[in-house]
């Protein structure tokens, strides 16, 4: 879902899990983009949380630098959104979700000319997406919710910096879109029909990480949720400040920000353990639901391997993170 950065990827091509049984501790490579959702670990980093640890934010411009480097083995983990999971997991890459680092709630939206005023008007019309398995799910989930049916609109497949201009040329009555772009379009009268608040923990953005590493490095993985969970409650503390400090890494004006972070969720330890451990892990079902659009969309040729996808060790009780 998501995407300033520099490519720093050339100077860290140390192998993390070939070094675990020796003195030298290589790095945690983790890379992030510029989504706000990942501003916690960026944060925690400007806090001093990983001085003197073997943890290294990799920051870079879009998240198909992040998959990319993942798949050639430059990153041990990433801030990914699910189906950027899915789709590398699909690839081979062997990860599995350790932690949630925001749930959309508004930051994901169906936004419409003023004359549409509800779903069932959207029969004939057209509406850009971004030809991702996220736009799918929400222009699904949206279609859906007006009892309509893929064929009875008009997809026009569309990247998000063509949003604004595409509507205000009139090229679409209607567009699947994400903060901080729903900002721009409602300055252009776009008005919001349905949002990610509809479908409540199932647009998530999560921490991945190669299996290899949680087998050898399980701590470097615990020392860096540590200290998200540190920026996090900072955050939730003195908001002012947080923002202050998170918004210089995020290309977005504070308002942008700001307004970005209030369609999220943030969750904290109790909200992860809820989302990702054990039979009842709610992230599983959703998981599911997304895996099958991406089949029926051409995103996967065939199911991908899901079973110990998400891995709770980090928010059962008896290995918590505090």
């Amino acid at each position: 879902m998501r995407v300033p950065a520099s490519w720093l990827l050339g100077i860290v091509g140390v192998c993390l899990v070939a070094a675990c049984g020796g003195g030298y501790e290589a790095p945690l490579r983790v890379g992030v983009n510029n989504w706000p959702g990942y501003g916690t670990l960026l944060y925690a980093r400007d806090l001093g949380a990983y001085d003197g640890a073997p943890v290294r934010l990799v920051e870079l411009a879009s998240s198909t630098q992040v998959m990319d480097a993942l798949k050639v083995g430059k990153l041990d983990a990433a801030g990914l959104t699910l189906d950027e999971v899915l789709k590398l997991v699909h690839d081979g890459v062997p990860l599995s979700i350790v932690w949630a680092m925001d749930v959309s709630a508004g930051a994901d939206a169906l936004l419409v000319r003023p004359e549409i005023t509800q779903l069932s008007d959207l029969v004939g019309k057209r509406i850009g997406v971004e030809q991702t398995a996220l736009g799918a799910y929400m222009l699904d989930a949206a279609l859906r919710a007006g009892g309509l049916k893929a064929w009875d609109v008009n997809v026009v497949p569309m990247p998000i910096d063509e949003h604004v201009d595409a509507f205000l040329q009139r090229k679409v009555d209607a567009v699947v879109s994400f903060e901080p772009v729903i900002q721009q379009l409602r300055s252009a009268d776009a008005r919001v029909l349905f949002d990610s608040r509809s479908i409540p923990g199932e647009i998530v953005d999560v921490l991945a990480v190669r299996r290899d590493v949680l087998e050898c490095c399980e701590d470097r993985v615990r020392r860096l949720l540590k200290g998200q969970i540190e920026a996090t409650r900072r955050l939730r503390e003195t908001p002012q400040h947080a923002i202050a400090a998170m918004t210089p890494h995020s290309g977005l004006t504070e308002d942008e920000f700001q307004a970005a972070l209030d369609g999220l969720i943030i969750p904290d330890v109790e909200a992860n353990a809820a989302l990702l451990d054990g039979a009842s892990a709610s992230l599983g079902a959703t998981v599911e639901r997304l895996a099958g659009i991406m089949l029926e969309r051409g995103l996967l040729v065939r199911p991908p391997e899901v079973s110990g996808l998400l891995d709770g060790r980090f928010v059962r009780t008896e290995g918590r993170v505090r």
